[in-house]
């Protein structure tokens, strides 16, 4: 987990520094993974995805704003990620329900969850939804929580958050 996660941050800190933000790097940021152990290779999962394809950029905006938001000191990269992946609308939209909720809009919670899975739901007139689950580890059972979210086809940006009340 650690080394994907190790990854993931090297390459998105390599996409945003064209867009002026620096992110702080330390020597195992550009450190590749250590290959899987023979017996292993079957149990790790492929991770992969297109630029074209709104549900990867929906699952690359969720994997990497968890990575920022739970790591100490990283809320600028939130903003920048933010900046990036959401339309200015919904960026409005999210601090007016932020002020109001006093939690996190896109994750509409006031943590972060451990682990988060998106799928693909509908696409009609130049929109795509996709349903992402949230999941926190806590005391007891696991819980999880499901938004819908909308993407524009054109930008792939995000236009909408809601939670997802067919769940």
């Amino acid at each position: 987990m650690t080394g994907h996660r190790t990854v993931r941050r090297a390459a998105l800190a390599a996409a945003l520094s064209a867009f002026a933000v620096t992110a702080p790097a330390g020597s195992s940021a550009t450190a590749a993974p250590a290959p899987a152990p023979a017996g292993d290779r079957a149990e790790v999962p492929a991770r992969g995805g297109r630029t074209d394809s709104a549900v990867d950029r929906v699952a690359d905006f969720y994997g990497s704003y968890l990575d920022a938001v739970t790591d100490v000191g990283r809320g600028e990269l939130a903003q920048a990620l933010r900046a990036h992946y959401l339309t200015p609308e919904l960026r409005a939209r999210l601090g007016n329900w932020e002020q109001r909720e006093h939690a996190d809009g896109v994750l509409r919670a006031k943590d972060a969850p451990t682990a988060w899975h998106v799928t693909y739901n509908d696409s009609a007139m130049g929109r795509a939804w996709t349903r992402v689950r949230l999941t926190w580890d806590g005391p007891g059972q696991p819980h999880s929580t499901h938004l819908l979210v909308t993407s524009d086809l054109t930008t792939l940006r995000i236009t909408d958050i809601q939670p997802d009340t067919e769940r």
